[in-house]
């Protein structure tokens, strides 16, 4: 470890140990990198995601009384929802002339149940794909929950849901319009059959599977979005972050934590999974102009370039924008980039700032490429050096 990586790191302590964190020192520090030893990216990311306040003497209560939620919101919606549908048909009082599994009543049970049922397969499907470079996501977590593993709980678990329905994945799939294919064609596809995965022993489960139960659990709390394709990658880096964490007080939470965190997050790029706000000022048409709108104030040329060419920016600014980069480069990247957006202000004008910047870094080989090549280019990004990326948006931001 060099000598400057320890001075970073010390610094980062001394602000952190402060009784009240001061957050502009923070975030100075953090977009220059946060490093992962001590846990230090861990609590740095919960503060600037706005889960932990700046008092440091509140975060023992406020994270014993987050955790003591979620768990609640586990036994609200996956443990008695389990229980009533394991007792289901056991009695005929289960199934009424008011209440039976065809009654299209939208407060029924039964509804309600195979709604869930959807929103979960298309759920499934995506997490068991999620960062396939890397086996982190198929292997056992250390802390299991509880709650749900446990022996003397017979009820019908996610993982049961999944194996027994008999849904269509057709029927189930639900993408942001417009954009066929949200993965980024560098990255290998994960098995597609159940079989394909091996299976844990009983009371174990992967770290996949707690990705699952944070969307459900996030799908059933915002009805008005659920669950869209593409959420499974923002909450992946977070919660492996968090999983990751040296401290094992910290990681053994990482699920309720990730949830929340990823919650704040959703607060702020939401807008981006609405259909119905794509073209307001706030949806994600809007960013997608905005970002060719910066780079015409910055490079005229090559603006023309792409317009000669009809490379228009839903061709992959909405994937950029919509994921936080997520697709574009491999987790360790990623988590980089998160840390200069996360510690920004205005996090999401700087995002603008980096998609910018991405084709700028790249504008010789797009001056001379034709429409297929630079396609080919922008879908699969050819530059794997986030620094240098970072820095040429800190650049343009500095020179507004």
């Amino acid at each position: 470890m060099s000598s400057l990586h320890k001075s970073r790191i010390a610094d980062f302590q001394d602000v952190l140990k402060e009784p009240t964190i001061v957050l502009e020192k923070l975030r100075e520090l953090s977009f220059s990198g946060i490093p992962c030893e001590g846990g230090l990216r861990c609590l740095c990311w919960k503060i600037l995601l706005n889960y932990l306040p700046l008092e440091r003497a509140s975060w023992t209560s406020i994270l014993a009384k987050q955790r003591e939620l979620y768990s609640q919101f586990l036994r609200e919606m996956i443990i008695q929802p389990g229980i009533a549908k394991a007792n289901m048909g056991v009695s005929r009082e289960d199934v009424t002339f008011e209440d039976h599994p065809l009654n299209p009543n939208p407060d029924s049970r039964w509804n309600t149940y195979f709604k869930d049922n959807e929103v979960l397969l298309q759920i499934d499907k995506d997490v068991r794909r999620l960062c396939p470079d890397i086996s982190f996501f198929q292997r056992a977590t250390e802390y299991p929950c509880l709650l749900i593993l446990d022996p003397q709980n017979e009820f019908e678990t996610l993982r049961k849901r999944v194996e027994q329905t008999t849904l269509k994945s057709q029927t189930v799939a639900r993408n942001r319009s417009g954009v066929t294919n949200m993965s980024s064609p560098h990255k290998n596809s994960a098995p597609s059959s159940l079989n394909e995965y091996e299976v844990l022993p009983n009371g174990c489960e992967a770290h996949w599977e707690v990705v699952e139960r944070i969307l459900f659990i996030y799908a059933k709390l915002n009805p008005g979005i659920a669950y869209v394709q593409g959420m499974n990658e923002i909450v992946g880096p977070l919660y492996y972050t968090f999983a990751t964490d040296p401290n094992s007080e910290w990681k053994e939470h990482a699920e309720a934590d990730t949830f929340f965190c990823f919650t704040n997050l959703m607060a702020e790029i939401r807008d981006n999974f609405i259909k119905s706000l794509d073209d307001s000022q706030c949806g994600i048409t809007y960013k997608m102009e905005k970002v060719y709108s910066t780079l015409k104030d910055r490079d005229m040329e090559l603006y023309l370039k792409l317009q000669e060419q009809n490379i228009k920016p839903q061709f992959f600014a909405f994937r950029w924008l919509t994921l936080l980069l997520s697709q574009e480069f491999l987790l360790p990247d990623v988590i980089r980039i998160w840390d200069s957006l996360f510690a920004d202000d205005n996090r999401f004008d700087f995002l603008l700032l980096v998609c910018c910047a991405m084709l700028i870094l790249i504008r010789e080989q797009l001056l001379e490429g034709d429409f297929t090549v630079n396609m080919r280019l922008l879908q699969d990004y050819p530059i794997t050096d986030v620094c240098q990326i970072l820095q040429k948006a800190k650049e343009l931001q500095d020179s507004k």
